[in-house]
């Protein structure tokens, strides 16, 4: 028996039990005449004491030789702490060590195994194993666990099934790159790795099984930032005769649920937006709303003087920074640098302060006078004291600029609190969106996706106009979760893929399966997948999710760790049928 019990677990009531201890040692306190050890394990921590009076010469000599992170059982008997610790549980007790044995050294490890390390990121994922023994790391695992098994037992509970899909399957065209895997037994064809389940979920509805779910690896090679991964695990579920409220109201019960039981929170409003309405009043399609600041178009106020910036835009549109006439000029020319940069990519910024007496000051006085600027607070809603930044340009850029913009101003002010959480559907996105490279029309979700009810005449005369019976679950401005109602029968699908470029032999090589299925009775169907990393980081309090993780990749999409990927050799291509043709 390596322990009777574990390092987080003793307190005053075992004193003068004799116990057994497994773990790492965090930290050794060596006085010479006496040595304390703090034992760690995944529960907590407990503190050892040596003592020469109490203790033999050879096992002192013993625990003096101890290092950080050497794996260690102890036997020993609990005795009450003459110092007590109360930031920790086991504080109030210690144990006097009778027996002693390593069960492993350990190198000095190459940062601290502490909260506040002072290992950087890629020296921490290159030995991801050692910082997973850290209580941040380790604590957010063990958060991810909880919200999956809340996840399965609500759905469960639901009368959802969990169903396993297939992870070699076929290459589609859709949505990001594929990643491929060659086929040694079928000579120069290739697996694909699902971007989704979407297939074979909307197979298991013409299968009958009505209610399915899947905590489902996904796989998709594009580019990454902070709340990417080209592995990424979603909460996949689908639905059989089921119309759009039916899925809103099934997801906000599993969203209302996982806020209760994981965080303690009660929400019971799930207030329902249109993208076109997300677009006009926050810039894009997943708002944070846990503040204000919406969109101020500023057109009929602001084109009708001599300034060529204004009037020369499609779209001039402000925000209300609430206290930002406290703004020192400086600080003022530092935010209008910082839109300009070129991740943000504006030209620059019109600026006017709201005084405290109701006049104001703009940065384009010469032109527009005080009752101009009035107009101005009217439109964005600002008031004495706030300040009113204004952007100016094409509408798709500039609304995604400024709300760039609104977003940093709020995590300066702090309005983006972690602890507050807002749910937000969007509904009625475009069913497909124009790409001028290709010069034809995508699906904005896949190719899927149904268009509302009375909108597919449309396709014949306005495709753009044309609105998916689609909605996505954004929480605290992130999109945890999307879906729609799905096409069912084959006569609307075909329609779906000519509109998407496909020839008819296109269509049936690429999803003649589906087409089939939906010729034996496909039920009316719908569904939505959660973005169970994103959504366990936001529960967590986090923006990022890598923490969140066990063995995440970097930007590069590279395992640091076991440096993948990596070449194969010479045989595996041979064996494969596979000839590499790289660019020098």
């Amino acid at each position: 028996m390596y322990r009777s019990h574990n390092c987080g677990e003793l307190r005053a009531s075992h004193i003068n039990t004799e116990v057994t201890l497994s773990g790492w040692v965090q930290k050794v306190r060596d006085k010479g005449f006496m040595v304390w050890v703090d034992l760690r394990d995944r529960y907590g921590i407990t503190q050892l004491i040596f003592d020469e009076e109490r203790t033999s010469k050879t096992m002192m000599e013993q625990a003096q030789k101890l290092g950080r992170e050497f794996v260690i059982q102890v036997t020993g008997t609990v005795i009450e702490r003459a110092s007590k610790n109360p930031n920790i549980l086991t504080g109030d007790v210690e144990i006097l060590v009778s027996k002693l044995t390593i069960l492993n050294s350990a190198k000095l490890p190459p940062f601290t195994i502490e909260d506040d390390t002072d290992g950087g990121e890629e020296l921490r994922m290159k030995y991801r194993y050692l910082d997973i023994r850290r209580n941040p790391v380790k604590n957010s695992l063990i958060f991810r666990h909880k919200v999956t098994q809340e996840v399965r037992n609500y759905l469960s509970k639901e009368g959802f099934i969990e169903v396993e899909t297939p992870y070699l399957i076929k290459s589609t065209p859709e949505g990001a790159r594929d990643f491929v895997v060659p086929s040694r037994m079928n000579e120069g064809q290739f697996y694909a790795l699902p971007q989704s389940p979407q297939t074979f979920k909307q197979l298991l509805m013409v299968g009958g099984m009505d209610k399915y779910f899947q905590i489902v690896k996904c796989f998709r090679d594009e580019d990454l930032r902070a709340d990417r991964q080209p592995e990424f695990t979603q909460i996949d579920c689908e639905m059989a005769f089921v119309e759009q409220e039916d899925i809103l109201n099934a997801f906000e019960g599993l969203t209302r649920h996982l806020l209760k039981e994981v965080n303690g929170v009660d929400i019971q409003e799930f207030p329902r937006m249109l993208y076109d309405d997300a677009m006009r009043l926050y810039g894009n399609d997943k708002p944070d709303i846990r503040f204000g600041m919406e969109f101020g178009e500023l057109n009929e106020v602001a084109q009708h003087k001599d300034f060529g910036v204004f009037n020369n835009a499609e779209l001039v549109v402000g925000i209300a920074v609430p206290g930002g006439n406290s703004y020192t000029r400086k600080e003022i020319d530092k935010l209008i640098d910082w839109v300009k940069r070129p991740q943000v990519g504006a030209l620059g910024m019109v600026y006017c302060r709201c005084n405290d007496d109701g006049t104001f000051k703009s940065s384009v006085d010469k032109f527009y006078d005080q009752d101009d600027l009035a107009k101005w607070a009217e439109v964005t809603g600002a008031k004495a004291g706030d300040l009113i930044c204004v952007l100016s340009g094409d509408t798709n850029k500039v609304r995604t600029q400024l709300s760039t913009l609104r977003m940093e101003l709020a995590e300066r002010l702090g309005l983006r609190k972690p602890n507050e959480f807002a749910p937000l559907w969007v509904m009625d996105f475009p069913l497909l969106e124009w790409d001028e490279d290709t010069e034809r029309y995508h699906a904005m979700h896949h190719p899927f996706t149904s268009p509302k009810p009375g909108q597919l005449e449309l396709l014949e005369t306005n495709p753009g106009a044309v609105k998916a019976n689609a909605y996505d679950l954004v929480l605290n401005g992130n999109e945890i979760g999307g879906g729609s109602i799905r096409i069912h029968d084959k006569k609307t699908q075909a329609l779906m893929f000519d509109y998407l470029g496909f020839t008819e032999e296109e269509a049936k090589a690429q999803f003649g399966f589906l087409m089939n299925a939906f010729e034996y009775g496909a039920p009316p169907h719908g569904g939505l997948a959660f973005g169970l990393d994103r959504l366990v980081a936001i529960l967590g309090g986090q923006e990022t999710i890598r923490d969140f993780i066990a063995f995440p990749k970097n930007n590069s999409g590279r395992d640091v760790m076991i440096d993948a990927p990596a070449p194969i050799d010479e045989e595996q291509l041979t064996e494969l049928n596979l000839k590499l043709n790289l660019k020098s």
